[in-house]
């Protein structure tokens, strides 16, 4: 944190407690704009002017923001890394609560699965994430394993099938963006697709499908186009 604001009075302290960041999220969340949202997850005597820098760091785009990894928060001043943590994981949160409650969509085409997923069209890195279903098809959740390139010397298999083993499912749908836009599988994809059949028919857990998403409605299923599915 530069001296500047070390020696500055924060400005949390010139508010009356009903106009502090923390006070107004516990009495009306609904009401509160984004930096009091984000002061409030920052929290501490200066977690105004953090949530000024970083707003204004990104833009004030929320979007590129929650998009951002750990190391790029870290980048604005004040930010280290538990607090970099703390931010993403209350946006991921967010973004979790904010798809409607519904009864569990059934997945029965690669079109179900995009559209249960297609937020992920927006991100501006590579996620692999896991559908999980049970003996009926319907999606019971969806678990975040990866973020980065998706290949098979970085992707532990282990954490592909940890959700499913927790939740005792007995199929998953593998799912990826690209952010190229281009949702063509690559080698990589499938090399990582075919590995993941094999210890799921070993765990007795069925890999359904693969789904690469682009941008734009763009999507692609390796097992449509009969990669690394027999």
């Amino acid at each position: 944190m530069t001296s500047l604001i070390k020696s500055e009075i924060p400005l949390v302290k010139n508010l009356a407690l009903h106009d502090q960041p923390v006070y107004r999220v516990s009495t009306n969340p609904s009401a509160c704009n984004t930096m009091e949202l984000l002061a409030a997850i920052i929290g501490g005597p200066h977690q105004i002017e953090l949530a000024g820098s970083l707003l204004s760091h990104f833009e004030g785009d929320i979007h590129r923001l929650f998009n951002a990894c750990p190391e790029q928060l870290c980048k604005v001043d004040g930010i280290g890394k538990r607090l970099a943590a703390r931010i993403k994981a209350s946006l991921a949160l967010g973004m979790m609560f904010n798809r409607p409650a519904a009864e569990m969509p059934h997945i029965n085409s690669p079109a179900d699965a995009y559209a249960l997923l297609r937020e992920m069209e927006t991100f501006d890195q590579e996620h692999l994430r896991v559908i999980l279903l049970d003996s009926r098809l319907r999606s019971v959740g969806v678990a975040e394993v990866y973020v980065g390139a998706v290949n098979k010397a970085q992707v532990r298999l282990s954490e592909v099938f940890r959700p499913a083993i927790q939740r005792n499912v007995p199929m998953i749908i593998l799912a990826h963006n690209h952010p190229s836009n281009d949702p063509t599988p690559s080698p990589e994809d499938v090399a990582v697709t075919r590995a993941a059949i094999q210890v799921g028919n070993l765990m007795e857990i069925a890999v359904q499908d693969h789904i690469v998403i682009g941008r734009g409605g763009c999507y692609a299923s390796l097992k449509e186009r009969g990669l690394a599915f027999a």
